[in-house]
């Protein structure tokens, strides 16, 4: 078991040279050992891993097919805390069950040498009238800010799925370690979500979840769940565009990749094919993977060649889609047009530049797609409202600043 002292530690070291920290929810001891191998800095052992290997969707977990609790306290025991002594695992628990008292089983939980807990399955992603009904039966949010708040009085490590701020704040005043903004079951493959927000609409909710947390308490750890948010260019956007310091993927890191590689193997063998996986043309486009992989290849195609003209027009022709077809999925999945995704990319990229003490402004404008620097300098204005000299004199009164002495 490794103690929520030594866990905030080696988090806050990782976001401080990494940038950010993963979580991987696992739902086998196979997932578990090879999410940490690839660099995966805590687990969170919940039912909808259980329930995704078993071929079910993460909502599954919500169901009365088995008992939540014992299914996480089984699996755990069983196959994760044996092969992962230095690794923190945190206990999914479903607070709402009316066999458990909160207090004495979370000792059990700490006993099992579970690290800390995450409140999972979450009454926070059921609204209408069955979330009504649930509540009123007093299966509510506040149930599970109690286990947060016993886990923490306990000293076991606490993640808090949230979904507004206002949960935020209550998970915050709770003791919660990392808030996490769910943003709802994650989309691709199979079995992925098929209704979920633009990526742009999950910016804004974790702005809000996050800047609720600062509210409270400003060394809360800051991450989001899924969603529309599964690959690392989702998540690129996400940490220049809001605090986000972490990922937490449950589909992404299971599901995702195991339908694929289970798919393009047994096709290989059936046709005695050759699949190059490293081709992303034939990775994203073909295999039928559904009409948001078109929006993955174009924001793919962006992270790879910013710095060139890069039309839609081009991208629509290569995905045998028309341009129009392209920037209406491409709008409704991201949340924003094709153009603004792009310049918004550029510009950031533009400060990283700036950042990194590239040599001229005209340089950092070639640099990110823009050989006419006035066009370069009237767009960064419109997106930092600073123009690029503005920019850089205030980031070097910022580095003198922080310089002198007696500042810390």
């Amino acid at each position: 078991m490794v103690t929520r002292n030594e866990i905030l530690k080696r988090l806050w070291a990782q976001i401080k040279v990494n940038g950010h920290i993963i979580g991987t929810v696992a739902g086998s001891g196979m997932t578990a050992k090879y999410a940490v191998m690839g660099g995966a800095d805590f687990l969170l052992a919940l039912s909808a891993g259980i329930c995704r290997l078993r071929g079910r969707s993460s909502f599954t977990s919500y169901l009365c097919y088995g008992d939540s609790n014992a299914m996480v306290m089984d699996m755990g025991k069983n196959e994760l805390l044996p092969i992962l002594s230095d690794t923190p695992v945190f206990f999914g628990l479903s607070a709402s069950d009316p066999k458990i008292h909160i207090y004495d089983y979370l000792l059990e939980i700490q006993e099992n040498r579970f690290s800390g807990i995450v409140n999972y399955p979450t009454v926070s992603l059921i609204d209408g009238d069955f979330g009504m009904a649930l509540r009123e039966e007093g299966n509510s949010f506040e149930k599970e800010v109690e286990a947060i708040h016993v886990a923490h009085f306990l000293n076991l490590f606490t993640v808090a799925f949230v979904t507004d701020g206002e949960q935020a704040r209550q998970m915050a005043a709770a003791g919660a370690d990392v808030i996490c903004a769910h943003l709802g079951l994650t989309k691709g493959g199979f079995l992925g979500a098929k209704k979920y927000i633009s990526i742009n609409e999950a910016r804004k909710i974790s702005n809000e979840i996050f800047e609720a947390c600062d509210e409270v308490n400003t060394r809360i750890i800051k991450m989001i769940y899924a969603g529309p948010a599964n690959t690392p260019i989702d998540m690129q956007y996400m940490y220049q565009n809001t605090k986000c310091q972490g990922y937490i993927g449950g589909s992404t890191f299971d599901r995702i990749p195991t339908e694929r590689a289970i798919l393009n193997t047994t096709k290989a063998f059936k046709s005695y094919g050759n699949f190059d996986a490293e081709n992303p043309m034939i990775h994203l486009l073909g295999n039928n993977w559904g009409q948001g992989e078109y929006v993955e290849f174009v924001k793919k195609y962006i992270e790879e060649h910013y710095m060139k003209e890069i039309r839609l027009k081009d991208l629509a022709t290569v995905a045998h889609v028309s341009e129009s077809y392209l920037s209406v999925r491409f709008k409704h999945e991201v949340g924003c047009s094709f153009t603004e995704y792009l310049v918004r990319y550029r510009m950031n990229k533009a400060q990283e530049m700036f950042a990194g003490r590239f040599s001229s402004c005209k340089e950092v404008a070639m640099n990110v797609g823009y050989p006419d620097y006035a066009q370069f300098s009237k767009m960064f204005k419109k997106y930092t409202g600073n123009s690029p000299k503005e920019f850089i004199q205030k980031k070097s009164c910022q580095e003198g600043d922080s310089s002198k002495p007696g500042q810390m």
